[in-house]
């Protein structure tokens, strides 16, 4: 007799300074399926979680909520904002694709970029480009206040500027795709997960731009060359080991965006070290507690 597959769903509703850090844990802990709502509130969002069990029973229901809720609470207290609301439910297998689409609708993830799932319609206004894709279990769809950040800064670089690009720790696929539909007529996208690297190879594919879009498991050493636009969303420490990298792999007068950094504390020092590499701060943008940098190399 083949195994009923079950999913609990933790329903989350808490405030928007909150989202990414409740996100990641939920994905880093528990291996859970995530996806933010994108119809909220301007001051809340509401997160599903989906954790793969059997036989979710009461103790175990019980103990998730209380390793959950406890997170929640001490996140709340740091934040000093209201704790966040948690409720459960369990869903049958069947129930799991209906839920997804449920909560993944079209969406603005910038100005002008329009991200939606394969299963609904959109027809473009005027100057907007659509990306294609469906919610996967491990990496982000375009929520992430970080993604936004760095389309900004892409999207006036490639229409300024329009040469090669590199999108270091590619994920998705999200910032290749969207630096190719702005107009950029070559983009490497690299990853060193493989994973993350299947996930942009057909995301790249089934929206038409394998022949404007690489997608590649390099190691970032290894890459030769330069680029008009480096992009490297990540995080804090990588981005300050890939300063040799990331200064050769930019041309000289051309454009290093980086982002998944602090505003409050690892923006300043971000700065500091890559204008010690040769390059000059030439813009600066904030969202929620997240920055995002475009510097150009003298």
């Amino acid at each position: 007799m083949s195994k009923t597959t079950r999913w609990l769903e933790l329903t989350i509703t808490c405030s928007t300074q909150l989202t990414d850090a409740i996100t990641d844990y939920l994905i880093g802990v528990f291996d859970a399926g995530v996806e933010v709502g994108v119809d909220d509130h301007l001051l809340e969002h509401t997160i599903h979680a989906y954790l793969e069990q059997e036989n979710p029973t009461e103790e175990f229901i019980a103990g998730i909520v209380g390793q959950v809720g406890g997170y929640l609470s001490e996140l709340a207290d740091i934040f000093q904002v209201e704790s966040p609301k948690l409720t459960t439910s369990v869903l049958e297998d069947e129930d799991w694709s209906s839920n997804w689409k449920k909560h993944f609708t079209p969406f603005a993830v910038s100005a002008g970029l329009i991200i939606k799932p394969t299963w609904e319609e959109y027809q473009p206004k005027n100057g907007e480009v659509v990306i294609e894709m469906d919610p996967g279990m491990a990496f982000g769809t375009g929520h992430h206040a970080t993604t936004s950040l760095c389309l900004g800064f892409i999207r006036s670089v490639v229409e300024s500027r329009p040469g090669t690009v590199l999108d270091v720790g590619t994920g998705t696929g999200i910032l290749a795709m969207a630096a190719a539909l702005f107009g950029a007529p070559s983009v490497m996208a690299i990853d060193n997960d493989p994973e993350a690297v299947t996930a942009a190879f057909d995301n790249v594919a089934h929206n038409g731009l394998q022949d404007r879009v690489a997608v590649e498991i390099t190691p970032l050493e290894e890459l030769e060359g330069s680029y008009s636009l480096v992009v490297a969303n990540i995080i804090h420490d990588a981005l300050l080991m890939m300063v040799p990298a990331l200064t050769r792999l930019t041309e000289v007068g051309g454009a290093l965006v980086l982002s998944g950094i602090l505003k409050e504390i690892q923006a300043d020092n971000i700065i500091q070290v890559y204008e010690k590499a040769g390059f000059v701060l030439a813009g600066r943008e904030e969202k929620d507690e997240w920055a995002a940098l475009h510097l150009v190399k003298k």
